[in-house]
């Protein structure tokens, strides 16, 4: 009678363990995944490793947890770059300018007056030109779920500049990449390159005295302080990638790499959703606070000294020929 009973026991334990949910007996150890943002919780770029982290749970529950290190506490952009190659941050956010000392084609996206509207830039980065730079970008290492967009460049100064001819002589603090150096020393600027995080000082002590950047990240760092003078130029649309440490992204099997890249694509639209918002709020924001506004004059003079830059860095993206079959995609 014993014996029956332990064997009932035994069979009503094993049914009973074959029948809990998934979620608590998981395929995969949970892995961590350090991600760097520049900017707060209540910005974009914070924002959208929140919903990545919300839809990762959904679709892969318990498969990880997301530390997201937030106001540019793991470095700048280049700083964050090493780091993913590295493998100690495996996901971030980042300006194509600042990676294109590993990639150059990636400036072809930040040529001055190349993109005519948020859309005529996402059908490029999702078409075959995107495709080609995501190739590149993985052979250095850097693994790209989704092109993003931050919103357009303005120039911003600690006095009105909306003549082309105003910037001579200007100290100016530029991406460090040859493209944006080329740009403002065409207009007779003289460029210093300077980690977006260090900015700010290199603006209130007079290290420079003009940047350009989008609407949302000169609200972000409360930029309107120290050059309150915005000249909506519009000259660059801003692209950027949601990216991966390549260590980390061969770790991870095809199903979860695809699920990953789902989420990457659905991100990348809710960012630039959010930043389109974001703008509107940053405005708001900067003139609550001294900021001033400002129409560029003769976009003509604008364009035709920044046009000098296609020429110049055409043999390094591609060519003119794609410089030109970008410009009427």
């Amino acid at each position: 009678m014993q014996t029956l009973n332990r064997r009932r026991f035994l069979k009503a334990g094993t049914l009973a363990v074959l029948s809990a949910p998934y979620i608590a007996r998981p395929a995969h150890a949970q892995t961590t995944v350090t991600v760097a943002s520049l900017l707060g919780e209540d910005k974009p770029e914070t924002k959208i490793w929140r919903l990545f982290a919300e839809k990762a749970e959904e679709r892969l529950p318990g498969r990880f947890r997301f530390n997201i290190v937030t106001n540019g506490a793991l470095g700048g952009e280049k700083q964050v770059a090493d780091s993913i190659r590295l493998g100690s941050v495996q996901a971030s956010l980042s300006t194509v300018s600042a990676l294109s000392s590993w990639v150059p084609q990636l400036q072809i996206l930040d040529l001055p007056f190349l993109f005519r509207s948020p859309e005529h830039l996402r059908r490029v980065v999702t078409g075959p030109v995107g495709a080609g730079l995501k190739a590149q970008l993985a052979d250095e290492r850097f693994v790209v779920g989704g092109f993003i967009d931050y919103g357009a460049r303005h120039l911003l100064a600690k006095t009105p500049v909306t003549r082309p001819e105003q910037l001579e002589g200007v100290t100016i603090r530029v991406i460090n990449s040859p493209l944006h150096t080329g740009l403002w020393s065409a207009f007779g600027a003289v460029p210093v390159g300077i980690p977006i995080t260090e900015t700010y000082n290199a603006l209130a002590t007079g290290v420079a005295d003009a940047m350009d950047l989008t609407k949302s990240a000169y609200a972000g760092f409360k930029l309107y302080e120290v050059v309150p003078c915005l000249t909506e130029t519009g000259h660059i649309r801003a692209s950027g990638v949601i990216y991966f440490a390549q260590g980390f992204w061969n770790g991870l099997d095809t199903e979860t790499q695809a699920v990953l890249n789902e989420i990457s694509t659905e991100a990348a639209l809710y960012f630039n959703a959010l930043i389109v918002e974001d703008e509107t709020a940053a405005m708001e924001t900067a003139r609550e606070n001294g900021g001033e506004i400002f129409q560029p004059e003769d976009m003509e003079a604008w364009r035709a000294g920044a046009k000098g830059v296609w020429t110049e860095f055409a043999p390094a993206v591609g060519g003119m020929e794609l410089i030109e079959t970008v410009e009427n995609s």
